[in-house]
């Protein structure tokens, strides 16, 4: 007990910046008081004594503002950070080195009883003030949930999830929009990103253009043999003279016509 109790505290010192001692930690933080008092709730219900169980959270919301469901499973270095407004559900699991912050809501859909109604957060989650995470489903190992969310679906591990309903942002993709962007000399995200239509506009034109990049310089070198062939006769060179071999992108007005 007293083990997990040291790894609690010394995990909060580590992520919270403003606790500067351990004692601070222990006497302070509502966070931690709701993780300790949980675990006693937790027992009693594993010991059948369900009314106890729910008393004793109940007390916990009363001190803490934060209400936990004896039922819930709760890993490891756990950091609820100020934790006001915060609910979690009965089915609902935490994994280990997870953060929540206050106002957040881990509920269910389903009103069906023995049914899995909550989530399930993997290792090392992060879930951002206020946001509502809802449903039986599961979110990944290291994924982020932004403030405000409400998440409806599955989040990979590793994503980031915000919005209302949640959209799940794939930092890879948007690394290769903003590459090919960067080589047109075009800032993708000049604009404001999300759901401004505009933005989203702007990033499926990218995407159109980079894909077709690799076709056009297949393009250009095939005529290019063929017209150094076809100058060996008089006449005969199958590139106009008009023709544009180079990249002709006006970035700079293109960024000023979105703005």
């Amino acid at each position: 007990m007293f083990q997990r109790l040291r790894e609690d505290i010394n995990c909060i010192r580590e992520r919270d910046p403003a606790a500067r001692t351990a004692w601070e930690v222990l006497t302070c933080y509502p966070g931690l008081h709701a993780v300790v008092w949980h675990r006693r709730a937790a027992w009693c219900r594993a010991q059948g004594l369900h009314w106890l169980a729910r008393f004793i959270s109940h007390i916990a919301r009363f001190l803490t503002g934060i209400e936990i469901h004896p039922g819930a499973v709760i890993g490891r270095r756990v950091f609820i950070d100020h934790g006001m407004g915060v609910v979690v559900g009965e089915t609902a699991e935490i994994g280990d080195d997870c953060t929540i912050y206050q106002g957040v809501t881990l509920g269910g859909t389903s009103l069906a009883k023995g049914a899995k109604r909550h989530p399930t957060l993997g290792k090392g989650v992060i879930v951002g003030a206020n946001s509502q995470v809802l449903g039986g489903f599961t979110v990944g190992d290291g994924a982020r949930i932004g403030s405000n969310a409400v998440v409806l679906k599955p989040v990979p591990p590793g994503a980031t999830a915000v919005g209302n309903p949640a959209r799940v942002i794939h930092a890879e993709l948007d690394a290769v929009r903003e590459a090919a962007a960067a080589k047109m000399g075009f800032s993708a995200y000049g604009i404001t990103q999300g759901d401004d239509p505009v933005a989203r506009a702007m990033s499926g034109l990218i995407d159109n253009a980079s894909s077709h990049e690799h076709q056009i310089a297949l393009l250009w070198g095939a005529i290019e043999k063929l017209s150094a062939r076809s100058r060996e006769l008089p006449g005969t060179d199958c590139v106009p003279a008009d023709a544009h071999t180079t990249e002709q992108f006006d970035a700079e007005s293109f960024n000023r016509l979105v703005k």
